[in-house]
């Protein structure tokens, strides 16, 4: 008997997201050099994960928290709305959402990793689905 998947994935959702890992932007692929293989204090993340009907930009799956690194189209009133459905959405999941932007990141890379680590570190002592904005 097959196990039921809790997140079933349609294949165009996963070519995307396949997609979307060789078209990172700069904040993207220094942020993930960062996150890659452990290198934030052992803790695991994945990139460019589709949990559907989205996909997230950074996923750390054991803290159950996602990292999105945003850029110019998030920052319009059409974006911003688009990002409460789906940050709403994914906290009804469990999920805790952080949202960097990519100059706050670029301009300041460890500020952005600590506060990455301590939510992670929060979220493992209380469990609580929130949405951090760091601008």
């Amino acid at each position: 008997m097959e196990r039921e998947k809790r997140n079933p994935v349609s294949e165009r959702l996963r070519d995307f997201a396949k997609d979307q890992r060789s078209l990172s932007t700069c904040a993207e692929a220094l942020f993930w050099s960062q996150l890659r293989a452990g290198r934030l204090s052992g803790h695991k993340f994945k990139r460019q994960v589709p949990i559907t009907p989205y996909i997230v930009d950074f996923l750390s799956p054991s803290a159950r928290l996602i990292v999105e690194l945003d850029g110019e189209p998030h920052e319009t009133a059409e974006g911003r709305k688009r990002d409460t459905a789906r940050d709403a959405w994914l906290r009804s999941q469990s999920f805790e959402i952080m949202r960097l932007t990519n100059e706050a990141f670029l301009g300041n890379p460890q500020l952005a990793l600590d506060a990455v680590l301590a939510a992670i570190e929060r979220r493992t002592i209380s469990p609580q689905p929130t949405t951090d904005r760091i601008a």
